[in-house]
């Protein structure tokens, strides 16, 4: 299986800004990633950003990178810019890997474009994982997902699906017998998909809970999810979780 890595690394982070040049353990944040994803099976690994300093600092590390516009959306629409970049044929297979994960396993990189090679009929594959505590399952910033029986997503949520009724009557702080998942923000995805994807406008859904991946389900595309192989560590979104990965690599 053939596939290809793309990091997207935009500088000017609302939260963290600068974030692909954070240092952790004496390396910057975006090669910690490349370093990663190059231990994966994947073909090509491509660092996509936005800004000169990125791109000289991933060249002075032997990678490859793209420099791409500013005014992107989002991850997805800097993505679709690469594959045409790279004149990517249709059916090859982009990885998605956040430019702010420095601890991702290479096996879930390898599973998720796994996944989309053995599916056909689905636009996309990601990956998810139990969640184990009553406060991951109300916090807005981790996302759950819904799933039927073969796997396909049936929805993507901020808020606790699905709701148990009785469970979540009782003031406990422990969670009601049953199963939750998050939603692991690692995507596989065809260049033709995405090709379509930046033409569809935002979907209502979408824009409601701010997940773009409603947006291909608002227009019918099946999105494959599965447990990750590994547990995927959380990645830096903010100055403190920043704090907490510099501390791990010390």
């Amino acid at each position: 299986m053939s596939f290809t890595i793309v990091i997207p690394a935009r500088y000017a982070s609302t939260r963290l800004p600068a974030k692909p040049l954070a240092d952790i353990g004496g390396v910057p944040m975006v090669i910690r990633v490349m370093q990663r994803a190059r231990q994966s099976g994947a073909d090509r690994v491509c660092v996509a950003t936005d800004d000169i300093r990125v791109f000289e600092l991933v060249r002075e590390h032997g990678g490859e990178v793209l420099m791409t516009r500013a005014d992107h959306v989002s991850g997805t629409d800097r993505l679709e810019e690469v594959a045409r970049q790279l004149a990517l044929p249709a059916e090859h297979i982009i990885v998605n890997v956040q430019g702010d994960e420095p601890l991702i396993p290479p096996a879930v990189i390898d599973q998720v474009a796994a996944n989309l090679a053995a599916h056909a009929d689905c636009g996309i594959a990601t990956l998810c994982e139990p969640i184990e505590s009553r406060a991951d399952l109300f916090n807005p910033n981790i996302v759950k997902v819904v799933a039927d029986q073969r796997g396909r997503a049936l929805y993507f949520s901020r808020a606790p699906i699905p709701w148990h009724r009785d469970g979540f009557a009782e003031q406990s702080s422990e969670l009601p017998v049953g199963q939750w998942w998050r939603h692991i923000g690692i995507y596989a995805y065809r260049a033709g998909f995405l090709h379509r994807f930046v033409g569809w406008p935002p979907a209502r859904i979408e824009l409601t809970e701010s997940l773009e991946q409603l947006r291909a389900m608002a227009n019918g595309i099946a999105i494959h999810v599965a447990p990750a192989a590994e547990p995927v560590p959380g990645g830096v979104d903010t100055a403190e979780d920043l704090a907490r990965m510099q501390a791990l690599f010390r």
